[in-house]
């Protein structure tokens, strides 16, 4: 492992977010800014967009834990492929209420109930969604209606919205013009400029125990810059694969060259070609070139994958111990009345 031979106390690339290595870079701060002006107004919608990789869910768990969650009933929603009622479905089990066979009507007041009795706790409610472009129209109408709800003017519930750069066209559609009225804050995140690539490289390997072995050359940080777009996550990708590779040739020092070599092995893996670059490749790529576009692309894919296996894990894990904690409250407290859940057959 790389990380013993460079004498580093952990992986500094690690491809899952992390807030421990959140890097503030200025469109990072920005982004950071609008969410702590949004979640101090306690309603509306919070969106962020950005490409894949920039860093948007790490921008919520630093939000988190930079303002810890002690008052925040949150719940995290990844799976977004859903419509209407399934998304409500999925709402009341990430908060741990019932869910199963029951009507949408039930849902709703079940749901109502709960924001009602949190904040009568001193308690925010605070829905995030991940992959936000993927919801269905009718999906975006549910989190509005949502929205609505309130006690005494106060709303009852907030909501994130985080997605890639199509959720700004969906924003701008026709049907959308009352969610958007509800919407207090936007930001767009977009890549590290070329110096914040190399701030950003340093600053992982120094929270990982970096003692400048391996050195970079100013030359290897601008082609990492411009193959990766300044995508934090594809940084993330070809730096480790660059340490591996630094590991197995004993290198103390990234050059130029080795950057190169190593895009060249995975353009290789993707195109399953063993030709030599061409000489107009022998220096920075350009980011039109179409085999890196391709590498980007497949590599992308597989990391969604990653992080959508993940974040499902994690969700999962989540429920469980809401559930756990719901079971729990249950055993040692007096059983709800009958008209804060209401059955189905009631209706």
């Amino acid at each position: 492992m790389y990380t013993s031979f460079y004498h580093l106390t952990s992986k500094p690339f690690q491809l899952s977010p992390d807030p421990g290595f959140f890097f503030a870079s200025s469109g990072h701060k920005r982004a950071m800014s609008y969410l702590n002006y949004g979640l101090s107004l306690g309603e509306g919608f919070i969106v962020i967009t950005g490409e894949v990789g920039a860093g948007k869910t790490l921008l919520v768990r630093k939000l988190f834990e930079t303002i810890g969650q002690d008052n925040i009933l949150s719940t995290h929603l990844v799976s977004t492929h859903l419509d209407a009622d399934d998304i409500l479905r999925t709402i009341s089990n990430g908060f741990g209420l019932p869910h199963e066979s029951l009507s949408k009507a039930v849902l709703l007041n079940n749901l109502q109930m709960f924001f009602r009795r949190s904040v009568q706790q001193k308690k925010r409610v605070l829905i995030v969604v991940d992959e936000a472009q993927n919801l269905t129209p009718k999906a975006v109408e549910e989190l509005r209606m949502l929205s609505n709800y309130q006690l005494d003017n106060q709303s009852l519930l907030q909501s994130f919205l985080i997605g890639q750069p199509e959720f700004r066209n969906t924003l701008q559609s026709p049907q959308m013009v009352q969610l958007n009225q509800r919407v207090i804050a936007s930001y767009h995140l977009g890549p590290l400029k070329e110096e914040e690539t190399r701030e950003y490289i340093e600053h992982r390997l120094g929270l990982s125990g970096w003692a400048h072995d391996p050195a970079f050359t100013p030359d290897a940080f601008s082609l990492i810059h411009e193959f990766t777009g300044g995508i934090p996550r594809k940084i993330n990708s070809l730096c480790d694969r660059i340490l591996v590779f630094g590991m197995l040739e004993e290198k103390h020092q990234i050059q130029v060259t080795d950057v190169e070599e190593v895009i060249q092995d995975l353009r290789q893996e993707v195109t399953h070609s063993h030709d030599p670059l061409p000489a107009s490749h022998q220096t920075p790529l350009s980011g039109g070139d179409p085999l890196a576009q391709a590498f980007l692309s497949t590599f992308e894919s597989r990391l969604d994958r990653l992080e959508a296996t993940q974040n499902a894990l994690m969700l999962m894990t989540n429920t469980i111990n809401k559930n756990v904690a719901t079971l729990m409250r249950s055993m040692f407290s007096s059983a709800p009345s009958s008209n804060e859940i209401i059955d189905q057959h009631d209706l």
